[in-house]
C-alpha cells in the first residue's frame, strides 16, 4: 500500500479565518492510501472539522494544495504581495527576482483553479449532527436522491430502485423512503446520512464525528456498519473523533491534533504503546478502562504547550521518527525522542 500513490494528498493546507487572524488549521500536511482508514483525533476546537469541511471543498482554503486520486482538486489562494510580506517578517531576501516568481506562480495556480476547482463526487462527507445535517421539508427518497438528480438521473424508476437498495445496505426499510427525518431516531438518522453518502458509489468517506451523538449500543451498530461498507466497497475513510477508543478499534494510522497542528501520526497500535508527544500522552491518559483498580489509580497527565517546550531558538517541525511514526517537535526534542525509542 505505501507503494501505491496516495488516494488523498493533502500539502501544507492552512484555513484562515477573521481575516487571517485565527488559525483554525495551520500548515498541514498528511496522505491516506486507498482502502485505508486514517483517525484524525483532537479536542474540541482543534480544527479536525475544519481540515475535514476543508478537504470537501465546503471552505475556499486559505493556503496548501489538495489532491484525490493523482488530481488538484483545491488550492489556496495566493496573494504575492502578502508572501512578499510573510518573507520581510521572516527576514528572507527580498529582490525583484523573487516577486517576478512569486506573481508568476499566483497566475498558474489561478489558472488551475479554474481548470481543475471542482466538485469530486468521489468525496463524500458524513456529518456529525444527524438531525441539522437533514433537510426537515424532504423525504427520506429526496435526500439521498438528491445527489444522483445533480448528475443528471433523470429516470424515476432507476433512482427509486438505487434509493431502495442503499436503504437495504444501511439497515432500512424501502418504504422509510416516503418518511421525513423527525419521524426516524437518532441512529436511523445517521444511517439515512450514511446511505446519501454512499450512493455515489464514493471513493472516499470523510466522516465528521458520525457516533458523537448518538447513544453507546447504537454507537456501535453505525461503526459496525462503517466498517461493512468499507470492506464492503472498498472505501478509504477520513475518521474525525474525540473518543480515542473507538478510533483505536476502527482505524489504521491515528494523527493527533492540537490547535491546527498535526502534532503525531503513527499506525494505531504504534500511537497506543509508543506515544511520543505530550499532549499525545495526555490524551491517551485521560482514556477510561471498565476496570474498578486501574481507576482509582490512573494518573492523568495535564499538557500546557507553554511549560511543556521551549521554543524560543530552536523551531518545532515535523519530524519521521521512523517512516510512520511523525512528530512534531524540535531538533532537541526530536533526540529525546529517537532515545525513548532505543532508535540511537
Amino acid at each position: 500500500m505505501q507503494n501505491e500513490r496516495p488516494l488523498l494528498q493533502v500539502e501544507h493546507l492552512r484555513q484562515y479565518f477573521n481575516k487571517e487572524k485565527f488559525h483554525a488549521v495551520d500548515d498541514i500536511s498528511f496522505s491516506i492510501s486507498k482502502g485505508e482508514v486514517l483517525g484524525l483525533v483532537g479536542e474540541s476546537g482543534c480544527g479536525k472539522t475544519t481540515t475535514g469541511r476543508s478537504i470537501i471543498k465546503l471552505y475556499d482554503i486559505t493556503g496548501g494544495r489538495i489532491y484525490f486520486d493523482g488530481n488538484l482538486i483545491n488550492e489556496g489562494t495566493f496573494d504575492y504581495r502578502q508572501e512578499i510580506a510573510r518573507a520581510r517578517l521572516e527576514g528572507r531576501t527580498e529582490d525583484e527576482i523573487e516577486q517576478r516568481k512569486l506573481l508568476a506562480q499566483a497566475k498558474e495556480r489561478i489558472r488551475k483553479r479554474k481548470v481543475q476547482g471542482r466538485y469530486e463526487t468521489g468525496i463524500q462527507m458524513i456529518f456529525q449532527d444527524p438531525v441539522s445535517s437533514l433537510d426537515p421539508r424532504m423525504t427520506v427518497r429526496e435526500i439521498i436522491a438528491e445527489g444522483l438528480v445533480i448528475q443528471g438521473i433523470k429516470n424515476e424508476q432507476e433512482i427509486t430502485r438505487k434509493v431502495s437498495e442503499v436503504l437495504a445496505r444501511v439497515g432500512l426499510r424501502s418504504e422509510y423512503a416516503d418518511r421525513y427525518p423527525h419521524e426516524f431516531s437518532g441512529g436511523q438518522r445517521q444511517r439515512i446520512g450514511i446511505a446519501r453518502a454512499i450512493i455515489m458509489n464514493p471513493k472516499l468517506i470523510i466522516a465528521d464525528e458520525p457516533v458523537s451523538a448518538l447513544d453507546v449500543s447504537i454507537k456501535a451498530q453505525v461503526i459496525n456498519l462503517l466498517n461493512e461498507l468499507r470492506t464492503s466497497m472498498g472505501l478509504t475513510v477520513l475518521f474525525i473523533a474525540h473518543d480515542l477508543s473507538v478510533v483505536k478499534y476502527f482505524s489504521d494510522r491515528i494523527a493527533v491534533m492540537y490547535y491546527g497542528k498535526i502534532v503525531e501520526c503513527a499506525p494505531s497500535q504504534e500511537l497506543f504503546e509508543h506515544p511520543l508527544h505530550p499532549y499525545t500522552k495526555s490524551l491517551l491518559s485521560a482514556i477510561p478502562l471498565p476496570d474498578p483498580d486501574y481507576e482509582k489509580h490512573r494518573t492523568r497527565i495535564i499538557y500546557d504547550s507553554s511549560s511543556a517546550h521551549d521554543y524560543s531558538t530552536d523551531k518545532p517541525e515535523t519530524h519521521f521518527i521512523t517512516p510512520e511514526h511523525s512528530v512534531y517537535c524540535n531538533s532537541a526534542e526530536f533526540e529525546l525522542y529517537k532515545k525513548e525509542l532505543n532508535l540511537q
